[in-house]
């Protein structure tokens, strides 16, 4: 196996391997396989792959990761490699110290062995150099022609691909280019214009409905009819307990015949009586005093049953809330509303607020139908925000259905979108998110 022949057979097996290599690797690949692989064809002490024209410059070194182009030796070899390529060669040419003039010829010895093998790859690409103990043997010779042939051939197509667009740079720009035209796309779609929009909660609710009211001071003694439920007008809706007016009305009657009686006796004896007949007026002043206080009585006992005013639904909370509650003037106890005539309210969070307009769109998704949406034309829009029963500051929102839309039935939530005005897409996107940071960063 260690005959001449099989280590000839072993060198052009090696050869071709290199060569098949050289032409399928990348272009980073290549120059760590030149100066490195090829010892397995030729031998040699140090290899330098040396770039010619434009930016000329030393590769790759064989044995080292990354040539230093601060580092004495780098240096070195760059001068002498520029003084190479003052004498352009197409031809493999083998060198000696005696071959380079000047100082580079004195410091030969420093950096080199006795023998330097400069191959050329292709015409002004640059050359692969061998430092060897020894000269070049004829058929180290042939095998080196025959592998830079294929060196020469592989660097080309890296660099024509690269400039063509086909080398790892070029996809690399391509990238950059994309992912470029990808950023500028996205700046330019931040200034579309797009309506900005914000959710609120809503509901349905009555509109211009009929306020009951307690029309006195007392105590809910009976509540005549159910929630939801139709009523006529003039139908009783709930009485308050008269128990106390009857009581004061009984009072008032019995002061009222005791005024009487004594004013009727006074009459009598002021016939004849000075001082009696100068107490008439006084005693005719209580007399209509107490005759008043019946009337008012009498008035407060007919408005203890609450009527309908007009027809429609009783809107109110469970009737056994109310029974025995006692109840101010004025109080709100209930709502009658025609089921026809109802509106959306909603609640925007001092958050979410954006610039309302009166006649913006509005579109309402009821929890018990999301996937059919009601629009609607926004009516009011609250200037000043009030806390919720939640205790969330937000800011009262109305808005009317749009004609041939049925009705819902009152009470019904769900979520209103709210329309505003036509900002830019980045404004709208990143408005909370600044917000937010212009909170916390206080400024």
């Amino acid at each position: 196996m260690n005959s001449p022949q099989s280590q000839q057979l072993l060198r052009l097996t090696l050869l071709l391997r290199l060569e098949s290599r050289a032409r399928a690797v990348r272009e980073d690949e290549l120059d760590f396989l030149m100066v490195n692989e090829t010892l397995g064809v030729v031998r040699y002490r140090q290899a330098v792959l040396w770039r010619s024209g434009p930016g000329a410059r030393v590769l790759a070194i064989s044995g080292v990761t990354m040539p230093d182009a601060n580092a004495p030796y780098v240096v070195w070899l760059t001068r002498l490699c520029r003084a190479l390529d003052a004498e352009p060669a197409t031809d493999m040419r083998e060198l000696t110290a005696a071959d380079v003039p000047g100082e580079l010829g004195e410091q030969w010895d420093e950096w080199l062995p006795q023998h330097l093998v400069r191959v050329p790859l292709e015409p002004g690409l640059g050359a692969l150099l061998l430092a060897r103990e020894e000269p070049l043997g004829d058929g180290d010779r042939q095998l080196l022609g025959i592998l830079a042939d294929a060196y020469g051939h592989a660097w080309g197509a890296q660099r024509a691909r690269r400039r063509f667009g086909d080398g790892p740079s070029s996809l690399v720009k391509r990238r950059r280019w994309i992912i470029g035209a990808l950023a500028l796309g996205v700046v330019a779609a931040g200034f579309i214009p797009v309506r900005q929009s914000a959710l609120a909660p809503a509901e349905i609710s009555a509109r211009e409905p009929a306020v009951i009211r307690a029309p006195l001071e007392g105590v809910v003694d009976n509540v005549l009819v159910r929630p939801n439920e139709q009523v006529v007008e003039g139908q009783t809706l709930f009485n308050l307990d008269p128990r106390r007016l009857r009581n004061q009305l009984a009072v008032a009657v019995g002061a009222m015949e005791a005024v009487d009686a004594e004013l009727r006796q006074a009459r009598q004896q002021a016939v004849v009586d000075q001082k009696v007949r100068a107490s008439l007026p006084v005693l005719q002043g209580k007399y209509d005093q107490q005759v008043a206080e019946i009337a008012y009585l009498r008035e407060q006992l007919e408005r203890v049953e609450v009527k309908a005013p007009k027809g429609g639904l009783a809107v109110f909370d469970d009737p056994n809330e109310w029974l025995g509650r006692p109840v101010v003037i004025g109080e709100r106890v209930m709502l009658v509303a025609d089921p026809d005539k109802v509106e959306i309210e909603a609640r925007l969070a001092v958050s979410d607020a954006i610039d309302l307009e009166s006649g913006a769109p509005v579109r309402l998704f009821l929890n018990i139908d999301p996937e059919r949406p009601r629009d609607g034309v926004l009516t009011l829009a609250a200037y000043q925000a009030q806390p919720g029963s939640d205790g969330v500051l937000a800011y009262r929102v109305k808005a009317r259905l749009e004609d041939g839309e049925v009705p819902p039935r009152i009470g019904l939530k769900g979520t209103a979108k709210l329309y505003g005005a036509r900002v830019p897409l980045a404004y709208a996107v990143f408005r909370r998110p600044l917000a937010a940071a212009r909170q916390w960063l206080g400024f």
